[in-house]
């Protein structure tokens, strides 16, 4: 176990990079996630075609198969990437896949009264999107985002099948120079936790800074408004 702990610079080097492809292929999703989600929300239905295609083609295919396609196919083909860039484009072209209809359920989610109030105020399409809808469907996305984006980092341990040295790959070189596989392995194991724990407090930390910006101020105790608020015949005209 010492040797492995040895290593402790191979092991950073190995996290920095796939905290790097977490990021950065995580901000890619993110971005193709909110723009073809909201694409299949439109009332055009050519603009809901190309949310079909994207999210079709994309989720229906592995992303082991995509980043094989990037770095392998597509320089026969005249357009060579960088091994980061290609690792990137595959992950977050198929977690956006799946975020884009986290984004379009989550969109179609909010009440209609909601709509109905911003037709009633005389918003704009763009006003009743961003002031209203929007705001109330990042509420509704941000849980299935946080599960989105730590499937997307153990996601990441295909890159070592590319060149890159991700921690799986770290583990593998670690645990043939020093023959200590347990300790290997079980030391990537732990260190893919960590990932998803930090990742996860930062989900948490959002969902609890937009139900503050929607005045949602969750209690362990509920509030005399709140009993108020639900008893029978609460809020009916005597």
């Amino acid at each position: 176990m010492a040797d492995v702990l040895d290593s402790y610079q191979q092991w950073l080097d190995g996290a920095w990079v796939t905290i790097k492809l977490t990021l950065l292929g995580g901000a890619l999703a993110l971005g193709l996630a909110l723009i073809f989600g909201l694409a299949g929300t439109s009332r055009h239905s050519w603009v809901r075609v190309l949310n079909r295609v994207y999210v079709e083609f994309f989720r229906g295919n592995a992303t082991l198969v995509l980043l094989f396609w990037f770095f392998y196919a597509l320089p026969l083909l005249g357009l060579r990437f960088t091994t980061m860039f290609a690792a990137i484009l595959a992950l977050g072209l198929n977690v956006g896949a799946y975020g884009a209809e986290v984004v379009r359920g989550s969109i179609n989610a909010v009440p209609k009264a909601q709509y109905e109030a911003t037709v009633a105020l005389n918003f704009t399409p763009y006003q009743r999107m961003r002031r209203v809808i929007l705001p109330q469907g990042i509420a509704l996305m941000l849980p299935p985002f946080g599960n989105l984006i730590i499937e997307l980092m153990k996601g990441t341990a295909i890159v070592s099948l590319v060149g890159l040295v991700d921690l799986t790959r770290v583990s593998k070189n670690i645990q043939g120079s020093t023959g200590q596989t347990v300790a290997a392995f079980s030391m990537v194991l732990v260190l893919y936790f960590v990932i998803a724990q930090i990742l996860l407090l930062f989900v948490r930390y959002a969902e609890r800074r937009v139900d503050r910006m929607l005045g949602r101020r969750p209690s362990r105790e509920p509030s005399l408004g709140t009993i108020a608020a639900g008893a029978p015949g609460a809020g009916v005209g005597g």
